[in-house]
């Protein structure tokens, strides 16, 4: 075996080995720590989450609560998402690229903020309705503070994550299978109920199986909707007692978020078996289905979907910007009373978002660096590599984001409680714990588009470069990084509008001082300053629709399917 062999194998073995780390570090880990606290030695449920979780009444109504709007939830965005990728995909309206920009816009904003601007379009306060006139009394209950509130925003918000996933399905719908029914005389209604939905079922299930795990998760649309109105969700009972019992509750926290992971999982699981009791393979590998001509009934439709992105996302954006511009709570808008104060605060003045600004923006930098640098050679390994456990190696890297952020959350503060053996570094109660959390999420989003690009490349050039001497570093450094950095660039970009303004971590990991954008916007709001947090929101949803249009540039050199916005 020559040298430079040896060399080459030598550092294929550190590539793996460094890539084990990684997993062990943020995925594995943390798992095993959370169920190592909830799982006694025996392997029974211990003692103290059947005291204090199994034997509450206040954990099975969260958990009632939970099923009902991540059930409801999910049904609504599934009806939403699948009408309105059908319309988009299978029928000639026009603009679509900028119909999916403004539908998919939600998904990328903020739960919270989803809330927060929701509530100032329908609240008592509401300029909106101040200007219109059809506000009610100041003190009048807010419509939204209910559990059909809480349904209604999360079909909203995962609305668009549904359409992307039946969206992909509908793309790949063989053209001659539509068009042999359409010539047996079959009207577009009967090729739908009989073609296109039946082949879409996967499609729809799976993407109702992520919007249910979303929905169970979510922290940000029941914080700001179901605590005004004492509607506990499991994730708003575990950041109750989570601030007000501090480390001291962390064993039943532990329970609580084991439990939100077993209904995840159990949706996911419901959804695997629905799927394996058809056989729904497709043999032909044609074009796509011709696009349905709606004839006179275009402009209706087109008229139709664009209300729903005016109802969806345009009015209430526009109703949380008009409450950050009033100087208080129900004072009505006008050329008198409009000023920028509200910004002004927010961003020179107090110094907790200023805090938070600077925090958010170091800790989505720092994420979005880290998963762009991790995932070139973690991509390298799973797009290519040929060993039997490249597959685990997915599975464990998806497990972070795919349970609910609670479950990491909770994860993060038992592995950090106490100082780092053999080290003595204290991240509890610091900025570091809420990245490292960070890092271990968001780090799929980065991976997904760059193992997409990977498979896109011509691995010729690379043989050709192994074959010339070269090293696996030196091959990554100057052949495979330029070839992919595009995909994975995105998929950082990608991170950084997630983690910008997220609150499910961080609301239970920030201590004083390591304050995010997201908590001091649920601080501010949990606080009655609705101004200030309309402030925050309205420029976080700035930077995000700039970034957005900015990855748009990127469009040309990425893969197909990447930015899930772009047409």
């Amino acid at each position: 075996m020559t040298a430079r062999v040896k060399e080459s194998r030598g550092q294929e073995m550190a590539l793996t080995a460094a890539v084990a780390v990684v997993i062990v570090l943020l995925s594995l880990l943390p798992m095993l720590r959370l169920l190592k606290e909830v799982v006694a030695p025996g392997g029974v449920v211990s003692d103290t989450a059947i005291r204090l979780g199994l034997s509450s009444s206040a954990t099975w109504v969260a958990t009632w609560h939970t099923l009902v709007v991540g059930v409801f939830g999910t049904l609504l965005a599934v009806v939403l998402g699948t009408f309105v990728a059908l319309l988009v995909t299978l029928t000639d309206i026009r603009g679509r690229g900028v119909l999916v920009l403004c539908y998919v816009m939600p998904l990328m904003i903020a739960p919270q903020v989803t809330a927060l601007a929701w509530l100032q379009l329908f609240g008592p306060a509401s300029p909106f309705l101040k200007l219109l006139g059809l506000a009610p009394p100041l003190g009048t209950r807010n419509p939204l503070y209910s559990t059909e509130g809480i349904i209604l925003l999360l079909g909203v918000q995962y609305g668009p994550l549904v359409f992307l996933l039946v969206r992909a399905g509908l793309r790949k719908l063989p053209r001659e299978l539509v068009e042999a029914a359409r010539a047996g005389g079959a009207g577009w209604f009967t090729v739908l109920r009989t073609v296109v939905l039946p082949l879409m079922t996967p499609s729809i299930m799976a993407a109702a199986a992520l919007a249910f795990v979303s929905c169970v998760g979510n922290f940000g649309i029941p914080a700001f909707l179901g605590i005004p109105a004492n509607y506990l969700v499991l994730p708003t009972l575990i950041y109750q007692k989570l601030a007000g019992g501090g480390p001291a509750v962390l064993g039943e926290t532990a329970f609580l978020s084991v439990l939100i992971g077993v209904i995840a999982m159990a949706g996911i699981v419901t959804q695997e078996i629905m799927s394996r009791r058809r056989d729904y393979r497709i043999s032909s590998t044609s074009l796509s289905a011709e696009p349905y001509e709606l004839g006179r009934w275009r402009v209706p439709v087109e008229a139709g979907i664009w209300l729903l992105i005016i109802l969806i996302l345009v009015l209430p954006l526009f109703g949380l910007v008009l409450t950050s511009l009033v100087p208080g709570y129900g004072i009505a808008l006008s050329s008198a009373t409009a000023t920028l104060d509200n910004y002004r605060f927010v961003l020179f003045e107090h110094a907790g978002s200023r805090r938070a600004f600077f925090n958010s923006f170091a800790l989505s930098i720092a994420a979005a660096v880290f998963a762009v640098l991790v995932a070139v050679p973690v991509g390298y390994l799973i797009a290519w590599g040929k060993q039997r456990w490249i597959r685990l190696v997915n599975l464990l890297i998806e497990l972070p984001y795919a349970l609910p952020g609670v479950v990491l959350a909770i994860a993060a503060l038992l592995m950090f409680l106490r100082p780092i053996p053999f080290t003595g570094i204290q991240l509890y109660n610091t900025v570091w714990i809420i990245l490292y959390a960070y890092l271990a999420r968001f780090l799929v989003l980065a991976l997904r588009p760059t193992v997409s690009g990977y498979h896109q490349i011509d691995r010729a050039l690379e043989e050709a470069a192994q074959v010339a001497g070269a090293g696996l570093f030196t091959r990554l450094r100057t052949i495979v990084f330029p070839l992919v950095a595009p995909a994975a660039i995105a998929g950082g970009l990608l991170i950084f509008m997630t983690a910008l303004s997220e609150l499910t971590v961080s609301a239970l990991l920030w201590s004083s001082g390591s304050e995010t954008i997201g908590v001091v916007m649920f601080s501010f709001e949990q606080g009655g300053d609705s101004n200030y947090a309309a402030a925050m929101s309205a420029i976080t949803v700035a930077i995000t629709f700039v970034l957005m249009l900015v990855t748009n540039l990127l469009a040309p050199y990425l893969p197909s399917g990447v930015l899930p916005w772009r047409d």
